[in-house]
């Protein structure tokens, strides 16, 4: 006999305002509470920016928090919660400004990290903790968050909602059905980033090699249009279609989904690119895939995580704490343009 459906709370409040990989891992933990308490009225606190990922889903009433405000930000969330009370807080962020704006919402039941990952003083701010599981991938814990509240995720499913003219904006950059490989070159942790010249040798080999139109997108940062004038200014045998600050990300999530292959360090669009399910050419060596990397499918990833936990840490991954990032300038020439090629080989083996 089956034990009884936990009862469903009334209210919850979702906290995880950034980045923009962390916030997709949120939306399978959205649907499984939708699926499982179709009445419980969802509040998710969220930022700016990733908001205009996710703030369309049916069914969340979102709260924007705009770091960028500074206290006025803090001042402006304390109004809207101001006098309202939930069932439970997930408060799903690991950072001193998250504890503050934890601080403002009002629940009995607080719900955080295990003991193992929890720092800032996160302890301090919640009176419940998801089980402590070493080796889980981030999605996965953040999953776990409905576990103290008697739900388990069993599923994991996105459909971030794709409006028409963000197909449109695809369609008319991406036309027809040529194998595409969209590369999308940058993290906001620098020390992610593979050389521009390697990217422009790999650009180059899909080209010609497997006949695949190239694309390259980023946003619209100086920093990201640098990077991906200095790739440009590499490649020698393709003409990429240069997207590059000319998207919004809801176009970002409808060019990633009409593309075939992505090539990306761990990075938002990796994730993203993962929840529209096209495959991600992931680049790891200063974070682990299996932590980090596209959740569904890492076949296509190249791993040299092990690699750059010997020679900047001096012992093998299995020894360090999970989650340990291995940021240094020096460590993504790990990866190897050989390593790339590979994949990219690889892949276009099985397209036939």
């Amino acid at each position: 006999m089956s034990p009884p459906a936990p009862p469903a709370p009334e209210s919850l409040c979702l906290l995880r305002t950034s980045a923009l990989g962390d916030v997709t891992h949120v939306v399978p933990l959205v649907r499984t509470i939708a699926r499982a308490w179709p009445q419980t009225r969802v509040t998710w606190i969220v930022g700016k920016l990733e908001a205009r990922l996710v703030g369309d889903l049916e069914g969340v009433e979102f709260v924007i928090f705009d770091k960028a405000k500074g206290f006025a930000g803090y001042a402006e969330l304390r109004r809207r919660l101001a006098g309202r009370r939930f069932d439970a807080l997930l408060h799903m962020q690991v950072a001193l400004r998250s504890n503050l704006v934890s601080a403002l919402v009002r629940a009995p039941v607080r719900i955080g990290y295990d003991a193992a990952r929890a720092k800032d003083l996160h302890g301090l701010f919640v009176n419940r903790r998801i089980p402590a599981r070493g080796g889980e991938h981030v999605l996965d814990a953040i999953g776990s968050f409905v576990e103290p509240l008697g739900l388990k995720q069993t599923d994991v499913r996105w459909d971030i909602p794709i409006p028409p003219a963000a197909h449109e904006f695809a369609q008319t950059h991406l036309p027809g059905d040529t194998p595409t490989l969209l590369v999308s070159p940058c993290s906001s942790h620098r020390l992610r980033n593979w050389r521009p010249e390697r990217y422009a040798a790999a650009m180059d080999h899909a080209a010609t090699r497997h006949g695949m139109r190239i694309a390259l997108c980023g946003g619209p940062s100086a920093y990201e249009r640098q990077f991906g004038d200095e790739i440009l200014a590499r490649v020698k045998q393709c003409a990429p279609i240069d997207l590059i600050g000319k998207d919004t990300l809801k176009q970002l999530l409808a060019l990633l989904r009409r593309a075939s292959l992505v090539l990306t360090p761990d990075s938002g669009p990796m994730h993203i690119a993962n929840a529209v399910g096209t495959p991600v050419l992931g680049l790891h060596a200063a974070s682990n895939p299996a932590r980090s990397g596209p959740y569904s499918d890492r076949r296509w990833c190249v791993d040299r995580y092990d690699d750059a936990a010997r020679k900047f840490r001096g012992k093998p991954a299995a020894e360090l704490p999970w989650g340990t990032k291995i940021e240094h300038d020096g460590v993504m020439d790990l990866v190897a343009l050989d390593d790339v090629v590979e994949r990219l080989d690889a892949f276009a083996a099985q397209l036939r």
